[in-house]
């Protein structure tokens, strides 16, 4: 199957549609709103599902959770070390401040949850299986960046450090107590234990519906970029450009990692939606945290307007593709 095909394929799904829908909505500024506590509830369904499932899969592999440690590594490894990728191309392209540079380039290193489901979504439509230890790998790559994104800020603007002492506890607690991500290993965790007979108990609510509830967060999520689109007066072309060709170096190093350690195609391909993402809710909170010198009018838009819809409509098909022809 060709680019085209799978672009097509991905554009016309009703979940990338219902987005679309929210984008029209929010430009139109139209009254459509989702409720936060059911964008919540949304979110919380959707990070179940996906671990929960990814539990029982990889419960019923060979080799178990020794057969996930070498992508563990590799995705902290990577996550850790896309930062400083990120930002030595901003340094070269771009006049931003070193704190604002420093907090955009852990976006890029960071993963975007959604982004992985809606690629989780399009290879269950393609019909390509993927390894369950994935959802341990994403859980994994969302607090190395920040680590990166900090010590970055701190060497090039040493005014950053005493905000970033002064947050360092609550820093701590924000990442490794955050909800998305504790709900996503725990509910992998439980899938590890209960196997496929804890999938046949919840298959009618964690399986069936799924479809349907990620079209709906996407469509709130499609109202959520919209509302940032104002900001792209302020952006340059370069930092603009920064946008798309970030994710395509970030899936290209996921490639050769995933290339070098031999998984299959869709693992493969996960693994490059995660290396090629960029976080809009973990990392920004981190940030505004510890570096309050860093402006969230340019971290947040690039990484939610641009890079967000980019990955979802266009991204996730052409890294399916790269995927097939080389790990194929």
């Amino acid at each position: 199957m060709d680019f085209f095909q799978l672009f097509l394929q991905n554009l016309l799904s009703p979940a990338i549609l219902f987005f679309a829908l929210g984008i029209g909505a929010g430009l139109l500024r139209s009254d459509l709103d989702v409720p936060e506590s059911i964008s919540r509830y949304l979110s919380i369904y959707l990070m179940m599902s996906i671990g929960f499932k990814g539990g029982t899969a990889l419960a019923g592999t060979d080799g178990g959770i020794l057969s996930a440690l070498p992508l563990l590594l590799a995705g902290a490894g990577v996550s850790f070390a896309l930062p400083f990728v990120a930002y030595w191309l901003l340094r070269r392209t771009t006049r931003l401040d070193a704190p604002t540079q420093a907090a955009v380039a852990g976006h890029y290193g960071s993963v975007s949850i959604v982004t992985f489901v809606t690629a989780v979504s399009f290879l269950q439509q393609s019909a390509i299986g993927y390894e369950g230890f994935i959802v341990a790998v994403l859980a994994l790559m969302e607090a190395p960046a920040i680590l990166s994104a900090l010590y970055i800020a701190h060497r090039a603007a040493p005014e950053t450090i005493v905000a970033g002492k002064q947050a360092s506890r609550k820093l701590s607690r924000e990442i490794f107590t955050n909800g998305a991500i504790l709900l996503l290993f725990g509910s992998f965790m439980i899938g590890l234990v209960s196997g496929q007979s804890g999938l046949a108990k919840l298959e009618g609510f964690l399986v069936t519906p799924f479809q349907g509830i990620l079209a709906l967060f996407l469509l709130d999520m499609g109202l959520l970029v919209a509302r940032q689109f104002h900001h792209m007066r302020d952006f340059t072309v370069p930092l603009a450009a920064f946008g798309i060709y970030m994710p395509l170096i970030g899936a290209l190093a996921g490639l050769a990692i995933a290339s070098a350690l031999g998984v299959d195609v869709g693992t493969g391909a996960l693994f490059m939606v995660l290396c090629a993402s960029a976080s809009y809710i973990a990392v920004p909170a981190a940030m505004r945290l510890a570096l309050p010198q860093a402006r969230p009018a340019i971290y947040l838009p690039l990484s939610l307007a641009i890079t967000f819809p980019f990955n979802i409509v266009a991204g996730i098909p052409l890294y399916v593709l790269v995927a097939e022809q080389v790990l194929g």
